[in-house]
């Protein structure tokens, strides 16, 4: 008696059917890469995936940290030459700032030297003829002089001989002074005057400042004169009569004669 296989839904597939599928299932699944979490451990062993060191991503990884302290180290290196420049500039400023300074006060220095040593020179006295030495004494007696007396000091000067000022003062008189000829009066910083006589000319005007030392005239013989020579006198005001010791005069006066 012969059987027929039924063909309906509540029969399973044949042995045949199910190979079939499975052959199918196991491409799909290698298709997709699924296979390779479900092999055997001996087929795992023969497909290893490759490790991160095999592959063009690390080196990519590697070239940008390289790039990256290259740029720092540029950038390090940047600043220390901004630094060592900021540093050279400030030591550079303030060594010129200390040589203006050295300037400034070695200039000072020297204008309160110069100015020290323009007072003194303004303050000091000299002799009215440089070099010169006294051929008449004061208060020599004779008939030559009206007041019985001489009341000055006659200096030795040939005819011309620069006439200098003895010190610091303002012109009072200049211009012809009877016997004493063409004379000279200062008033002098002190308050006193001096006198200048038998001059052959005369180069000051009054009112004008002189300083000792200062040319004011050339000597001569004028007036009441037996030859070329200074008459130089030394008083309390300007008038004849005033006269005191005009080598004493000097001498008060650091000069020596």
């Amino acid at each position: 008696m012969a059987f027929t296989r039924a063909t309906g839904k509540h029969r399973g597939p044949s042995r045949l059917t199910r190979k079939r599928v499975g052959l199918a299932g196991a491409a799909a699944l290698a298709t997709t890469g699924v296979i390779g979490s479900l092999a055997s451990p001996a087929l795992a062993a023969d497909t290893e995936l490759p490790s991160l060191e095999d592959t063009g991503l690390n080196q990519a990884f590697v070239a940008a940290d390289t790039l990256a302290e290259q740029i720092d180290a540029q950038a390090d290196a940047q600043q220390r030459e901004a630094d060592l420049a900021a540093a050279r500039a400030k030591a550079e400023a303030e060594a010129k700032r200390k040589a203006e300074a050295r300037l400034k006060a070695a200039r000072e220095a020297k204008e309160r030297a110069a100015r020290e040593a323009e007072r003194k020179r303004l303050m000091s006295y000299t002799l009215p003829v440089a070099g010169s030495y006294i051929s008449t004494g004061y208060q020599a007696g004779g008939a030559v002089w009206s007041s019985g007396g001489h009341t000055g000091v006659d200096f030795h000067a040939p005819s011309g001989t620069s006439v200098v000022a003895v010190g610091m003062g303002t012109v009072v008189e200049a211009g012809w002074g009877g016997a004493y000829g063409n004379n000279i009066v200062i008033k002098m910083k002190d308050g006193t005057y001096t006198q200048y006589g038998h001059l052959s000319s005369i180069g000051v005007s009054v009112g004008q400042t002189v300083t000792p030392g200062q040319k004011i005239g050339l000597s001569g013989s004028t007036g009441n004169s037996t030859g070329p020579h200074l008459h130089f006198e030394a008083r309390t005001s300007p008038d004849y009569g005033s006269d005191i010791d005009p080598v004493a005069y000097l001498r008060g006066h650091g000069v020596r004669v």
